[in-house]
């Protein structure tokens, strides 16, 4: 049996440039992975596929990502063997932090070294792309500027350790009717991944903080209100920035340090019972 960690990611940037052909919107964004995660545990089986979920509310079948990624690997890779996966969750779902796609990322990791497959990174990434736009970036997590439709990726130099608070009030938000939503004459801000790019290389966390900038949020918010509520809570309470993750309703704040981002946490909980919150660091996975 092997143990692997999924971790959520948040966006610190993300733009919409347009629709693609396939369907798909063209984006521009900067992703980064946080140490909140889920925890898999595969073991080789028989025959099939067996997977089992803490969370009762996430169907364990092959619609889940977790099903699919296996099911991949195993027609890929012509297994004969079968797997079993345990699936113990605590991102929250459809909450804007990829835990859907960190889970079936962590599955194609994992089988891959349970079955001594010998896939490349470019390898995982390319199936990964087969099944959601967000699985390459949680198969190489880090600091990522990703475009495309979130699949072509660029490794950034890793950002400061930060204190990340999180924050998901009581409702779902789906990625496909957000974007579907997102109004293309939107003339509101959009970021400025290059100058957010050099505040990351330069290591200026109160630059990085200035420059969070997410179109989605005109979507979301005026479904939630919630959000803005959240957002105004954590700079009151001494974030140095706040903003929505992905395409919510998560919404998450850089604190100056740990105690701080306890602090923060409190806040939120004060105002709304039923919000999950979080405390969480950035993750650095690169290299040089």
């Amino acid at each position: 049996m092997i143990s692997i960690e999924a971790n959520a990611k948040i966006n610190l940037t993300l733009d919409i440039l347009g629709k693609r052909n396939d369907g798909y919107h063209e984006v521009s964004m900067v992703m980064q992975e946080i140490s909140l995660h889920d925890t898999l545990k595969l073991e080789v089986a028989e025959e099939g596929i067996c997977l089992e979920i803490s969370d009762p509310q996430l169907p364990a079948d092959n619609s889940n990502l977790c099903y699919k990624a296996a099911e991949l690997i195993m027609s890929e890779c012509g297994l004969s063997s079968g797997v079993k996966i345990k699936l113990e969750k605590r991102i929250p779902m459809a909450a804007g932090l990829a835990g859907g796609s960190a889970d079936a990322a962590a599955v194609l990791r994992g089988m891959n070294q349970l079955f001594s497959l010998d896939l490349d990174e470019g390898e995982l990434c390319r199936l990964g792309a087969k099944l959601g736009s967000d699985i390459p970036f949680c198969i190489m997590g880090g600091t990522m500027l990703a475009t495309g439709r979130g699949e072509v990726l660029q490794r950034l130099p890793a950002v400061p350790e930060l204190d990340i608070v999180l924050a998901k009030p009581k409702v779902g938000v789906s990625t496909a009717w957000a974007y579907k939503t997102y109004d293309a004459g939107y003339e509101g801000p959009h970021p400025d991944n290059k100058a957010m790019i050099q505040a990351i290389q330069s290591g200026d966390v109160l630059y990085i903080s200035k420059l969070l900038c997410n179109v989605l949020e005109s979507v979301t918010i005026n479904e939630h209100a919630i959000i803005n509520e959240y957002k105004a809570v954590m700079k009151e309470n001494g974030a140095l920035a706040a903003m929505m993750s992905g395409s919510g309703p998560t919404v998450f704040g850089i604190a100056p340090d740990e105690k701080a981002a306890w602090h923060i946490a409190d806040a939120i909980r004060s105002i709304d019972g039923e919000a999950a919150v979080y405390t969480a660091k950035t993750v650095c996975r690169n290299r040089g």
